[in-house]
């Protein structure tokens, strides 16, 4: 039996020999990058050898690849944003505004209940409407300096012309609030409020004197609810007397008058300042207006010793008094804020709904006799104060010649 030699290279080729065999068959080369991509070429080392029989088979089965592929934690990758993400971060910020402010006008309704009560508790048992307005223009001029100081509020600088400008407004605020106190110690709180429902009313007749502001019909007959329902509340309070409707009254005329000379104070865009800022100028001159005036009519009457001669709780009555002064700063401040945030039409509104709220807590409060008669007519006073607010942007047609 013939030996049969098996030569098989080093080299990538396989070549197989027989001796006694001449025949020459095809050859079956080895090339390893046909089976593995990152093989280096060895095209440059084949060679002949021996032919391989036909009857010889051999199947060259391509090994998958055994290196494990791990994905490159540095290759950026698309993420799938959801389509609406920017319409929930909208709605999320119009959520916070709104409850922002609703508590605003919590704020607002719940300082202006407090100081009706703490105010007219101190009024009635030190009927020094003066003195007392003065200690309130005194708490929120401090208030005021600690805002500046500590740079909580940008102080502004003023001009000589601004505050000769301002002086007419600071004067007239004191008058609306030194009126108000006078009327809030001879009346039931209610009734101040009532009388004071007939604001729109001197505002209509001083905007028209002043500014030329002629009303539509539609103002005009929105007035006709708020003075009938008035007088009708007038004639049927069990705590009416004059003095106090006449403050009352007062307080409506200086108050609409410090509202219509701020529409003509700093017309000059570079004097303009924001509603905050010129509060508080006109609060800190109203306390320097006030406080000699306090003294030169009613004297130092809230000394302890003066109020133990009248037979008065000193710590009662200085709490309250500072509470009053405190909640009344407040709650003019935080209507400021809503003023910037809202129309004055919502403003309107909302000031509307702050009397109703006032007058039935002091009614609940103070427990109040109120008749029937005079509820309707307290009723109908502030039913044409919301229809005032409503009407007042209704803007009358020019006339065709």
């Amino acid at each position: 039996m013939q030996n049969t030699i098996f030569n098989i290279s080093h080299y990538p080729s396989f070549s197989i020999k027989n001796p006694k065999q001449t025949q020459t068959h095809s050859i079956i080369p080895f090339n390893p990058t046909r089976f593995y991509s990152n093989a280096v070429s060895f095209s440059s080392f084949t060679h002949q050898s021996s032919p391989l029989p036909l009857s010889s088979s051999f199947k060259f089965t391509p090994f998958p690849s055994l290196t494990p592929h791990f994905p490159d934690p540095f290759r950026p990758r698309a993420v799938s944003v959801p389509e609406n993400a920017e319409n929930s971060e909208d709605a999320s910020s119009s959520l916070i505004k709104t409850l922002q402010l609703g508590s605003l006008f919590g704020l607002w309704y719940l300082f202006n209940i407090y100081f009706n009560i703490y105010n007219k508790q101190v009024l009635k048992a030190a009927h020094f409407p003066v003195t007392v307005t003065a200690v309130q223009f005194a708490v929120g001029t401090v208030l005021v300096a600690f805002m500046w100081g500590f740079n909580l509020y940008k102080r502004p600088k003023l001009s000589g012309a601004q505050l000769a400008a301002i002086l007419p407004l600071a004067a007239v605020h004191t008058l609306g609030n030194l009126f108000t106190n006078m009327s809030l110690g001879k009346v039931a709180v209610s009734f101040t409020h009532t009388i004071k429902a007939m604001e729109p009313f001197f505002s209509v007749i001083l905007s028209a004197m002043f500014m030329g502001e002629m009303p539509t019909p539609w103002v005009v007959g929105s007035l006709v609810p708020i003075v009938g329902g008035v007088a009708l509340a007038s004639i049927t309070e069990a705590s009416f007397n004059w003095a106090g409707f006449w403050s009352a009254m007062a307080s409506n005329v200086t108050n609409q008058s410090r509202n219509v000379l701020s529409k003509k104070v700093m017309v000059k865009k570079e004097d303009s300042m924001d509603n905050i800022t010129l509060f508080s100028i006109i609060t800190v001159m109203s306390f320097f207006l006030l406080a000699p005036v306090a003294v030169f009519l009613e004297g130092v009457k809230f000394t302890p010793a003066y109020l133990e001669s009248a037979g008065l709780n000193v710590r009662q009555v200085y709490i309250r008094s500072l509470l009053a002064a405190l909640c009344f700063h407040a709650y003019q401040q935080v209507s400021y804020m809503i003023l910037q945030r809202v129309s004055p039409v919502s403003h309107s509104v909302g000031n509307c709904v702050k009397r109703v709220v006032v007058i039935v807590s002091s009614v609940i409060f103070f427990k109040t006799v109120v008749s029937p008669v005079n509820a309707f007519g307290t009723a109908i006073a502030l039913a044409g104060v919301f229809l005032y607010t409503r009407v007042k942007k209704i803007k009358s047609k020019p006339k065709t010649a």
